[in-house]
């Protein structure tokens, strides 16, 4: 009898095992695939990669659309890459267009998630694939699933010109400020895009942050100079500072 429970309790957690590894691996849902999103906005512009980045708090992250004019590009290998490894870009709001205009919804693509890439397949590598899917709340980081021209925009109100707070990679990009909103435009790009942006307000927080540490920093060093001072006057009050000459002027009257 407990040699059948001890095989019962085995075979259960072998399955529940394998529930947990289809959970983590299974892929995305057709909920999540078939998400509400705009992409119109993005569809009007000329660029081959159209990205559009919405910032988030302070703690929570935020979100990006993108879409892409495939050209002849019927499969993409959507990953991000860490220090260690590459991880499998978590998408939603999958949408594709047929050349002729015609369109689909992600749940009707083919969309396979591994541990290391979501592999996303499409009928016709002359359409036009858009997703949507995590930024940083700072920063904003995606390879160039597709080379061609780039045209990405951050959130209103952020910058990334302050050679401190602000960071574009690749280079050979223009940069247009419309309606406080900047965008970075690029004639063809077949590398990561990296971007670290800041807000406007963000500066003179900082320096006024930097200011308030530069007075404390000085008052407090006034003040250790001050008990220092202090700690002279007392002890030669005391008799405790006598200077010893070295003049060598010879032995004692008595002994000379």
């Amino acid at each position: 009898m407990n040699k059948r429970l001890v095989l019962a309790v085995v075979a259960v957690g072998f399955l529940v095992s394998l529930a947990g590894c289809s959970m983590i691996f299974g892929g995305i849902s057709d909920e999540e695939l078939d998400r509400d999103q705009e992409y119109d906005d993005l569809r009007d512009r000329e660029a081959d990669v159209a990205v559009d980045i919405e910032g988030g708090g302070i703690i929570g992250s935020g979100e990006f659309r993108a879409v892409y004019d495939l050209n002849e590009t019927e499969e993409l290998s959507m990953h991000r890459s860490n220090i260690y490894r590459d991880e499998a870009l978590d998408i939603h709001s999958v949408r594709y267009w047929y050349p002729n205009g015609t369109e689909l919804t992600g749940s009707e693509l083919e969309v396979d998630q591994s541990r290391s890439s979501t592999e996303v397949r499409v009928p016709d590598g002359n359409g036009t694939l858009a997703v949507s899917g995590d930024a940083g709340s700072r920063t904003f980081q995606l390879p160039a699933y597709v080379d061609g021209s780039y045209d990405v925009t951050i959130p209103e109100g952020y910058r990334t010109s302050n050679l401190l707070f602000g960071d574009v990679n690749p280079g050979g990009y223009e940069r247009d400020i419309v309606d406080d909103q900047e965008r970075l435009t690029w004639d063809n790009v077949d590398s990561t895009v990296s971007i670290r942006f800041y807000r406007t307000q963000d500066i003179p927080l900082f320096a006024g942050l930097v200011a308030v540490a530069v007075l404390l920093g000085g008052a407090g060093i006034g003040y250790y100079y001050r008990q220092v001072k202090r700690l002279e006057e007392q002890r030669e009050e005391l008799g405790l500072d006598i200077d010893i000459e070295d003049d060598d002027d010879g032995p004692p009257p008595g002994l000379r």
